[in-house]
């Protein structure tokens, strides 16, 4: 790997759907392909004109993209890959109307492309929380003032909630509301009993403490900081997530919601891995089946 991941150093290693496929066959296939007649691991070559690979002792073949999110897909790999690259590049997202003028496809084309990468994009590695994590929530979208309905028509906001922990990783769920049943739920799962959970006085994190864990609380009225009694990350990831949604995709549906959160806390658990960032995306092919 180079030591910057720059845009001529992504063109210089995946100029090609060929060595775009040879890359997916590497990751996928990390000890060789297993030859489904030889039942071994054997040497495999390339299919000239077709997306496959041959057994080099008995000629069966095998499809790298079956059963990843490029699987069916006729968008060129080199696009696929180009697409993934400004999706790790970018701190507040990228639209589908700009990836279309960039690759010179059809919006839909554009569109089902981001929406398989996000795929890619949720957490596979639910390990909970521990240490320091302060939890928040954040609401996105709809009209109402003061996050309530004021007229018959107005659309309500989407609640978002935030458990992320000081200088590590971060969880964001697009919850139904913000009542203390849904908010413990989130915790229970995603965060340790042995953490030391900070929050805003909201009366939705009250019973934290007779449930066992070590609370704190700041009160965000008189003061955004009591010693090392803060919930400034959480407020930060909000920052980023708020500038994406609103400046550059300006509307997203409560239905897709979960997985624009996904991209924006991808991009931050893996904020300090920035030249290693497309390759752990480029992993997840193996992992994350392809969705319709």
């Amino acid at each position: 790997m180079e030591p910057r991941f720059t845009l001529s150093c992504f063109l210089k290693h995946y100029s090609t759907d060929d060595k775009c496929l040879a890359e997916i066959v590497r990751v996928k296939y990390p000890n060789g392909i297993k030859c489904k007649k030889c039942k071994e691991i054997t040497s495999h070559f390339k299919i000239k004109g077709r997306k496959q690979y041959a057994c080099q002792n008995c000629g069966t073949h095998v499809a790298p993209l079956s059963g990843t999110v490029f699987e069916k897909s006729t968008t060129p790999l080199t696009l696929w890959f180009y697409a993934m690259f400004l999706m790790i590049k970018t701190k507040s997202g990228v639209s589908a109307k700009q990836l279309e003028r960039e690759l010179g496809v059809t919006y839909k084309t554009a569109w089902r492309v981001f929406k398989q990468i996000r795929i890619l994009m949720a957490d596979q590695d639910l390990i909970p929380l521990d240490g320091d994590v302060e939890i928040d929530e954040t609401f996105i979208g709809g009209k109402g003032i003061n996050r309530m309905k004021t007229r018959f028509d107005d659309k309500p906001k989407q609640v978002v909630m935030g458990m992320v922990k000081r200088n590590g990783k971060a969880y964001l769920k697009h919850i139904e509301n913000t009542g203390k049943w849904a908010l413990i739920e989130q915790i229970n799962k995603y965060v340790s009993p042995n953490a030391r959970v900070i929050t805003d006085e909201y009366g939705g994190y009250f019973q934290l403490r007779k449930l066992g864990y070590n609370h704190y609380s700041v009160n965000h009225k008189s003061n955004f900081k009591v010693g090392d009694i803060y919930t400034q990350n959480a407020e930060n990831v909000w920052s980023h997530l708020k500038r994406g949604i609103f400046g550059v995709y300006r509307h997203v549906s409560a239905k897709h919601l979960q997985a624009y959160v996904n991209e924006f806390a991808f991009r931050y658990n893996n904020r300090k891995k920035n030249n290693e960032m497309f390759y752990i995306l480029l992993k997840q092919v193996a992992l994350v089946k392809q969705v319709s």
